[in-house]
């Protein structure tokens, strides 16, 4: 429903100023007057970033929590019993991000119009995961929307948790490597150059104090081509970071460092396993199922051999066989999968798989945060007594030469 923007005067003559909701401009208006208000001026207010209010904030990127938030409301009012065009129209009034409101706008005028919810909810363009549209189409036909809406939020809940916790599990070890850097620099950059005396008073130094004298010479001279350097790796690093085969091929690189290969294979088998599962609870049919849930995996190894399952599936083989012929699983993965098929209870079995892998992958993960912190730690303390160390020995061997 459309939203304009009013300045009227009430009874008593004062001003006011505000939001009203109405079909139209004159049924704004009249609900203004109904209120008791003099109408002086009446706009349509647009979602636009560059229409927003005057005084307010920059409109802040839409995040994942937000759509989280708002997609969970949604099932929530499905699962109580409130009907879908309802539903939708109450998130319209709600207090979600601007292109969150203008989505559940479209849904709500595409639902009057007759066409279907999933079609709807993918012509907004919100940045959903691929696994959203067959969740709610094939809740749309079971007629189950609310639950599958519910398992479609529960996998992006999933998605989130995990980045979440990773990005806080490496937060200290990453303060710390930068602290140290900084303090590294800093050392280098104002307390090494005040020795530089010594390189002119002393005709042999010991190699260690003449390195570090000359290279905090050279970091104090050359400064700004330093900051180029970095400035310049940096550029390079966001760059790589952005080029999904550059990301692939980091990805395939992570899997064979020990441990923290065996934690990207874990979480990455968990992630493929819940989606998976997900979809086949929701009656999405296997060969849909598995060419969905392979996006969820990153490393592009891993997806070729997902890809040979899927034509080994549609070739008239179990799951769990053209997994294991892959080698994709654990042990562990490939019977869990195999009861499941024979049992009629894969999405189940999935599931289990999906939460043994976390729990692993969790377990690994804080082993290496374990041994990375004390790394890091011992790692910026060498460097900074190195420094110590050669700054004290250029000392002593000039205090030698003096004797």
């Amino acid at each position: 429903m459309p939203r304009y923007r009013f300045n009227a005067l009430n009874a008593e003559g004062a001003a006011l100023e505000g939001e009203v909701s109405g079909q139209s401009e004159r049924e704004a208006a009249r609900s203004l007057e109904r209120r008791g208000l003099s109408v002086i001026s009446l706009r349509e207010e647009g979602l636009q970033p560059s229409r927003r209010l005057p005084g307010a904030r920059r409109q802040r990127r839409l995040r994942s929590t937000d759509l989280i938030l708002a997609l969970h409301e949604l099932s929530t009012l499905l699962a109580s019993g409130v009907g879908l065009a309802e539903a939708v129209a109450a998130q319209t009034r709600s207090a979600h991000h601007p292109r969150l409101l203008a989505a559940f706008e479209s849904m709500s005028a595409a639902l009057r119009q007759g066409q279907a919810f999933s079609q709807a909810l993918m012509a907004t363009g919100l940045p959903l995961p691929a696994y959203v549209e067959p969740l709610v189409r094939s809740g749309e036909k079971a007629g189950q929307l609310g639950r599958a809406l519910h398992d479609a939020v529960a996998q992006m809940e999933y998605d989130e948790g995990v980045r979440t916790e990773i990005r806080q599990a490496l937060t200290y070890p990453a303060v710390l490597v930068l602290a140290g850097l900084g303090a590294v620099v800093m050392m280098f950059t104002f307390v090494v150059p005040k020795f530089s005396a010594l390189l002119n008073r002393a005709d042999s130094l010991p190699w260690l104090g003449a390195a570090v004298l000359n290279t905090g010479m050279f970091a104090r001279e050359w400064w700004w081509a330093l900051v180029l350097l970095l400035a310049a790796l940096a550029a390079t690093a966001a760059r790589f970071l952005r080029d999904p085969a550059a990301r692939g091929r980091a990805y395939e690189w992570l899997e064979r460092v020990p441990m923290l290969g065996t934690w990207r294979v874990e979480s990455e088998t968990a992630a493929w396993a819940r989606v998976l599962g997900t979809l086949l609870g929701n009656r999405v049919p296997l060969l849909d199922a598995l060419g969905l849930a392979r996006s969820s995996v990153r490393a592009p190894g891993r997806r070729a051999r997902l890809d040979e399952v899927a034509r080994n599936v549609r070739a008239g083989a179990t799951l769990a066989d053209s997994l294991e012929e892959q080698q994709t699983l654990t042990p562990t993965g490939y019977n869990l999968v195999r009861v499941g098929e024979r049992s009629g209870e894969l999405p189940a079995m999935l599931q289990s798989l999906a939460r043994l892998c976390e729990e692993a992958g969790r377990r690994r993960m804080k082993q290496f945060l374990a041994l990375l912190e004390p790394a890091a730690i011992l790692l910026i303390g060498g460097a900074i007594g190195v420094i110590m160390i050669g700054i004290i020995l250029a000392i002593t061997s000039a205090n030698d030469l003096v004797v």
